[in-house]
């Protein structure tokens, strides 16, 4: 089955500073002024830094094809950049504003866990040549690797399935750069027969039997002898 991963991390630093002040009220300043507030975790500084950016750039980052699972350089007050990822973030749900991001700086050299979208190429046969219907069932999994080998995604070839047949995650393993930490035996994708609208044919069936009875109710009036 034709699969594959694309991907390393994009090759981006983000400038930040420091801040002193914490709390609700500063965090409002600062989006007020058009900054986000955010923390590094296991900076050089150790333990948790408190640090200011602006969004725009990371907001880039985020929407790109790899989205959270971009390696970034973060440089604070002018230093030398620091390959962190994304740990946490918090949207608005109302304007979708982001509000808050925690960072942390991962070792490069161990393996570390993270989810990955999997995503779909090709058409499948089993659309084409028997009418069938693709079910996607997994849009992610959870995958062991470098943080400098994350891959942007799984790729999933359909092309070649019919009704009936599917891809699980362990037809993705060979030769890749992860382990699986989901369940190797998950299901990602399969073709389906269309589902029948059994609703109309009831409707249909029962319309028929209550104009059959009608029937017979007024043949049998017909045939009453007049008293």
């Amino acid at each position: 089955m034709p699969a594959g991963e694309t991907g390393t991390a994009m090759e981006i630093t983000l400038a930040a500073a420091t801040r002193d002040e914490r709390g609700k009220n500063e965090a409002r300043r600062l989006r007020q002024a058009g900054l986000l507030p955010a923390v590094l975790y296991g900076g050089k500084e150790g333990g948790a830094q408190a640090i200011k950016m602006a969004p725009k750039p990371l907001l880039e980052v985020m929407h790109s094809e790899s989205g959270i699972n971009t390696l970034i350089g973060l440089s604070v007050d002018g230093g030398s950049a620091s390959q962190v990822l994304v740990k946490d973030y918090q949207v608005d749900p109302v304007s979708n504003e982001l509000l808050h991001v925690d960072f942390y700086q991962p070792p490069l050299d161990r393996p570390i866990t993270v989810t990955v979208p999997v995503a779909l190429s090709g058409e499948a046969a089993g659309v084409k040549q028997q009418g069938g219907l693709v079910d996607f069932v997994q849009r992610d999994v959870q995958v062991e690797c470098l943080p400098t080998e994350i891959p942007e995604h799984l790729e999933v070839d359909v092309s070649p399935l019919m009704i009936g047949q599917g891809v699980r995650l362990r037809e993705l393993l060979e030769g890749v750069s992860w382990k699986p930490v989901s369940d190797p035996d998950t299901l990602l994708v399969h073709v389906v027969a269309p589902k029948v609208d059994t609703h109309d044919e009831e409707a249909e069936e029962e319309e028929e039997a209550a104009a059959a009875e009608g029937a017979a109710e007024e043949e049998g009036a017909k045939q009453e002898p007049n008293e």
